[in-house]
């Protein structure tokens, strides 16, 4: 067992088919690595953020709920794994997310208000801050690799130092974008981030269904490229795990696949009912390594859990989040039209057909 965590990415190159998972705190609080330093004012804010996106998760799935935004994809489960990851870019880089990575992407730096706008069906709930290139979420599952492993390619040829993400689930490791993008990445050396969230279910499909491999890091192996498997539920170890990969993409030492392993607690949408596919008692188990809990046991271990600190993070979170959504339900209505524009320039017979129906309908 290696002693710090320099020790554990020096042999990262010599594991070959042996994918360890990598944990800097341990779900009892407790550090892996006793030699090392950790910073708690980082670990605190980590903290904040998590509880920030929580909240936003479960507020959502009350809007939904009440009827106030469509179908709702919740992440709660997945916190450290996103905001552990979002944390170590910079602006310029290219996040590609999914529908489920909210959390990653109001880390980076999407309002809130603009997420529930998305929710909403408003075109603008797409649009990113100025200056920070966060695309729509994929919805199809793992084209968005191929567009990251485009956009990280053509800022190499510019010159530029700027990185990508791809955040997808295990499901995706199963399309052929998948094995495109990794092949595609590691032939011309693209500063690409492969970052999965093993949440153990595509939709309802098990992983063990899905695929005889171990793990699904090792799939960088037949590319030569890096593989890096670890604690999804861990914020620190990705955080750690993510600032190396991208540190690496930067310097021109080509992408990485990093396997984040965690558990999404809810139904993959609003839309399903997960009891019809997964034991549910397997929920209370999998809080005991629950991301905050985590992260709480660990600050308490340190003595700076300060619980006034907390309880006041915690209401003024609730006033972002409401202030959010009364700004969000103060605007128009989506224009339905929206459907037929921002795809082609020209709209093609079919969906000129289906437009002059769609109007005929609404106009009847």
């Amino acid at each position: 067992m290696t002693t710090s965590l320099s020790s554990y990415l020096d042999q990262l190159e010599r594991m070959d088919h042996d994918y360890p998972l990598l944990r800097m705190i341990q779900p009892d609080g407790s550090k892996a690595f006793a030699e090392d330093d950790y910073d708690v004012t980082l670990l605190l804010s980590f903290y904040k953020q998590m509880l920030r996106a929580r909240m936003f998760d479960r507020k959502a799935i009350n809007l939904q709920r009440q009827g106030r935004i469509g179908t709702y994809a919740p992440f709660e489960g997945q916190e450290a794994a996103q905001i552990g990851s979002a944390s170590a870019l910079q602006q310029g880089d290219w996040m590609f997310p999914t529908y489920r990575d909210h959390a990653a992407t109001m880390t980076y730096g999407h309002s809130l208000e603009t997420i529930f706008r998305y929710w909403k069906g408003r075109i603008d709930g797409c649009v990113p801050p100025a200056g920070l290139n966060i695309l729509p979420p994929s919805v199809p599952i793992a084209t968005q690799l191929l567009h990251a492993v485009g956009a990280s390619w053509a800022e190499r040829l510019k010159g530029q130092d700027r990185v990508a993400i791809a955040y997808f689930g295990d499901g995706a490791t199963s399309e052929g974008d998948f094995h495109e993008g990794l092949n595609f990445g590691s032939a011309f050396n693209t500063p690409t981030i492969f970052f999965c969230q093993n949440n153990h279910f595509a939709i309802s499909v098990p992983i063990h269904k899905q695929m005889k491999s171990r793990t699904i890091a090792q799939k960088a192996f037949a590319y030569d490229i890096e593989g890096i498997r670890v604690d999804g539920n861990d914020v620190l170890a990705v955080y750690k795990v993510m600032e190396y990969a991208v540190e690496k993409a930067r310097r021109g030492d080509g992408p990485t696949l990093i396997e984040a392993v965690t558990w999404r607690y809810g139904a993959h949408t609003t839309a399903d009912d997960p009891t019809k596919y997964r034991d549910q008692s397997i929920n209370e188990e999998r809080r005991d390594e629950d991301c905050l809990l985590r992260l709480e046991r660990f600050l308490r271990q340190e003595g700076v859990f300060d619980e006034q600190q907390i309880e006041d993070a915690t209401h003024e979170i609730a006033m972002e989040i409401d202030e959010a959504v009364e700004r969000f339900e103060r605007a128009e209505e989506p224009n339905p039209n929206d459907m037929f524009d921002h795809v082609f320039e020209d709209l093609t017979p079919s969906l000129r057909e289906q437009h002059q129906q769609f109007q005929k309908e609404v106009t009847s």
